[in-house]
């Protein structure tokens, strides 16, 4: 019962619609099931599924990020004319990427830090300069070749490998990305995270430096779609509209996973499985042969259905520890005083109770005791 109603649940869903999409892609072309071809399918997915676990912390701790695509498209674009054919520079320009991806997730998380504009403003703002800036360069054209040294990380892999035939570097990188994901949201830091998009306020009250935690989740979506970028190069080429509509396409996948919108709630596992069953619906569709236009808009459904179906099953679970724990919660997951008062008559709030910090969360209990407990 468990199992089922684990699979049901916002988080889980989203395992159970990638095993039907898989199911019904086989049975539409059956070389699906093939190992080479499932293999060059998870290659295809592996950097929308990257930028998806980079959105899932930024989203998670509360906040958005636009800039994603226009961070994918400028990466894209100085590799392909800052590696040109010279071997040599490969090293040099793949730090000055990491370097550049830092840079804008500092500036993101500053502002929204320091400034206090909202985390949608600023992004979308930097979704622009870049973009311009990736115009102005390259004039709206393709422009670039990078040294074929350079693409091998995105469309090379280790040969020969019996059944599999070719393991690429692009699902070994996902591995390894994925795997840091996990580890890293399981630390102190990663549930501070979760804790300062749950309540920003109580997080406060811990002595929480909300304000790096806050940049840092910028900083990683950044070098995500660094990564992204890296290897998008491989098989996709240097073109101005390369990674544009990544950071739609990173939501989408995030919200699929049952990442709650507004922070506090999401597993970063559930985030990329939500990378892969978006892709799986759009090649379910292709095969179907229905128009490849209608993405934005199945995009949009998906979004909308995903979140919906999320508040709802949050509402039901809360009214059933309701129902189960007696007393009512408030927002907070708090217990509400009882209006009406005791038995004995109604219960006055001190002074010193009004002053209390509001009742922490579920989510938010267990990174304040984790920050307690290392300080």
């Amino acid at each position: 019962m468990k199992f089922v109603s684990a699979l049901v649940s916002p988080r889980g869903a989203v395992f159970l619609l990638l095993a039907v999409l898989l199911i019904a892609i086989t049975i539409l072309n059956p070389h699906f099931a093939e190992p080479g071809q499932l293999m060059r399918f998870i290659q295809r997915v592996a950097p929308v599924a990257i930028v998806a676990i980079g959105q899932y912390f930024v989203i998670v701790g509360g906040e958005f990020d636009l800039s994603m695509g226009s961070v994918v498209t400028a990466q894209v674009v100085i590799a392909g004319n800052l590696v040109g054919q010279e071997e040599s520079r490969t090293v040099p320009v793949l730090f000055l990427m990491l370097a550049f991806g830092v840079l804008v997730g500092l500036v993101n998380g500053l502002i929204v830090s320091f400034l206090r504009v909202p985390s949608f403003i600023v992004t979308l703002g930097m979704m622009l300069a870049l973009l311009g800036g990736v115009l102005y360069w390259t004039g709206g054209a393709a422009t670039g070749n990078p040294d074929d040294s350079f693409r091998q990380i995105g469309r090379g892999g280790i040969r020969d490998v019996p059944v599999l035939d070719l393991i690429p570097w692009s699902v070994l990188i996902l591995i390894v990305v994925l795997a840091a994901a996990i580890w890293f949201s399981n630390r102190p830091f990663g549930r501070t995270i979760i804790a300062l998009g749950d309540n920003p306020t109580a997080a406060g009250f811990a002595g929480v430096r909300t304000w790096w935690v806050k940049t840092s989740t910028f900083i990683l979506s950044s070098l995500s779609a660094t990564v992204a970028g890296i290897l998008l190069v491989g098989y996709a080429g240097v073109h101005p509209s390369v990674g544009r509509g990544y950071e739609f396409t990173a939501i989408t996948a995030v919200v699929l996973g049952g990442v709650v919108l507004g922070g506090g709630r999401g597993w970063v596992v559930a985030a990329a499985a939500g990378a892969f069953a978006l892709e799986a619906l759009f090649t379910l569709l292709n095969f179907a042969g229905v128009p490849s236009t209608l993405r934005d808009a199945i995009q949009g459904v998906i979004i909308i259905a995903a979140v919906a179906y999320s508040a709802v099953s949050f509402r039901a679970r809360r009214s059933g520890r309701t129902d189960i724990a007696g007393p009512p919660v408030d927002a907070d997951d708090g217990p509400v005083d009882d209006p009406a008062g005791s038995a004995d008559g109604p219960t006055e709030t001190s002074p010193a109770r009004e002053k209390e910090s509001p009742p922490l969360s579920g989510a938010t209990r267990p990174a304040i005791h984790s920050l307690e407990a290392e300080g």
